[in-house]
């Protein structure tokens, strides 16, 4: 536990620098996420108002921010991760630093680029990373709910239920960060002051 505090203090840390800023500066475009229109500083603001390598570079460095402590916290602590309830808590530790960066008076992005990196870390355990860009896909590709408020809060309720209930051999330190990783998003959209419009779903399949 003491090696998990440890981890999760640096991922927290290292979550709390937030990329899109960063990066925005880098290329010239230093007020960008203050004039974007939720004023998120995230990957796809990023994208949106500091240009393609803009969005790329914080693409890289806000899954690297989540990816690095817990791959290091896997594979570098010969933990027994089936007995490691601590592994919880440095999953969800990068997320919770993007959410709430202390560099930031707290007042963060939403976390999703960071998730993905964070389940990317638990490689060779595919299935967490590879639950959630399915269920990325299947309400934009398939389902589509509309706008991304609502398929934000669907993807990640439905991708944690899957986990929970799905058979497989995951830890159950997965399943406690998984859960821990989407209360924090969810409660960041809760708190998010973006407009939300009307929810609405479409069967792309279906031709009108």
């Amino acid at each position: 536990m003491p090696y998990a505090v440890i981890y999760a203090l640096i991922g927290y840390l290292s979550g709390s620098v937030l990329y899109a800023e960063v990066f925005c500066r880098i290329f010239g475009r230093k007020n960008a996420i203050e004039q974007s229109r939720d004023a998120n500083p995230g990957t796809a603001n990023a994208f949106l108002y500091g240009g393609f390598w803009c969005g790329i570079c914080t693409l890289i460095f806000d899954m690297a921010k989540g990816f690095v402590p817990v791959y290091a916290y896997v594979h570098m602590t010969q933990m027994n991760l089936a007995e490691s309830n601590g592994l919880a808590l440095v999953l969800a530790a990068p997320v919770a630093g993007h959410i709430f960066p202390v560099w930031h008076h707290f007042k963060g992005g939403k976390g999703i680029a960071v998730s993905f990196g964070s389940l990317l870390g638990l490689i060779p355990m595919w299935y967490p990373v590879l639950s959630l860009a399915v269920c990325f896909l299947f309400f934009s590709l398939v389902i589509q709910i509309s706008p991304n408020f609502y398929r934000t809060v669907a993807v990640y309720i439905v991708n944690w239920l899957i986990i929970v209930f799905s058979e497989t051999n995951l830890p159950k330190a997965v399943h406690i960060g998984v859960g821990l990783i989407s209360l924090l998003i969810l409660l960041k959209m809760h708190m998010s002051q973006e407009e939300r419009e009307k929810m609405t779903f479409q069967l792309l399949w279906i031709k009108r």
